[in-house]
């Protein structure tokens, strides 16, 4: 058992920011002597770990409480997918320093605002959230696909897809037209009455989602043809610009 200046030592993190983590339930001392001291066993460390990584790949405090304190929470799992954010992490600076350096040595000569994308990342940040968080969408989601059968589910998916073809026929429009606009409203409905409640904010992630992860670009383009998912996007960031 080690104390809190102990742990705070050990760690690096403040007797403050740790005083800080015990009042709001993120991390609770094993015990708390008779004269008042809070104690940390091994297990409340590992647990500390936990709570540093994922606040280095800048998780807010609650969703790691969240994520932490699920019961489908898997350890093992979870350092995985620590590993492959922390990699990405590096990628992303080592691409942002070979730019920097360009720039340096050359001057800017070409824009290159690619090296600035974290899509991936945070797409790897939402399977975290979706998979352990239990945010109420999740939960929403979770109860109404429970009374749904299978058959039920594929053709409100395949539905799902006919908003993507409809979408994709107004490729030849701005984003922010009115009838492309139209249909992101559509579309918005439609995920709130069978999936979850889709707020602005969690609709603008699902835009960015769309384009940049692989899995639902390649679905959303074969509905609507080459360039629908990075066309849905950029519409879905003008509606909720507004």
């Amino acid at each position: 058992m080690r104390t809190v200046r102990e742990v705070s030592k050990l760690t690096g993190v403040s007797v403050r920011t740790l005083h800080h983590y015990d009042a709001i339930g993120l991390l609770k001392p094993t015990k708390v002597t008779e004269a008042g001291y809070r104690m940390y066993d091994d297990t409340a460390l590992s647990r500390l770990q936990n709570i540093l990584l994922f606040r280095e790949l800048q998780f807010p405090l609650k969703e790691i409480k969240a994520i932490l304190d699920s019961p489908d929470f898997d350890p093992s799992e979870a350092i995985a997918l620590q590993i492959e954010l922390l990699e990405l992490q590096y990628k992303h600076i080592g691409e942002l320093i070979i730019l920097a350096r360009e720039i340096q040595r050359k001057g800017i000569t070409t824009m290159n605002f690619e090296v600035f994308d974290k899509s991936e990342i945070e797409n790897y940040k939402a399977e975290a959230k979706a998979k352990w968080g239990k945010t109420q969408a999740y939960q929403d989601y979770m109860q109404k696909s429970a009374t749904q059968s299978e058959d039920e589910q594929k053709e409100i998916a395949d539905q799902l897809l006919d908003k993507f073809s409809e979408l994709g026929t107004l490729r030849n429009l701005p984003p922010a037209a009115k009838k492309v606009q139209e249909k992101i409203s559509v579309l918005q409905k439609f995920i709130t009455d069978n999936y979850y409640v889709c707020t602005d904010e969690i609709l603008n992630g699902l835009g960015q989602m769309y384009a940049g992860d692989e899995r639902f670009k390649k679905n959303i383009d074969r509905a609507g043809g080459d360039g629908t998912a990075e066309f849905v996007s950029q519409a879905i960031s003008v509606y909720c610009s507004h």
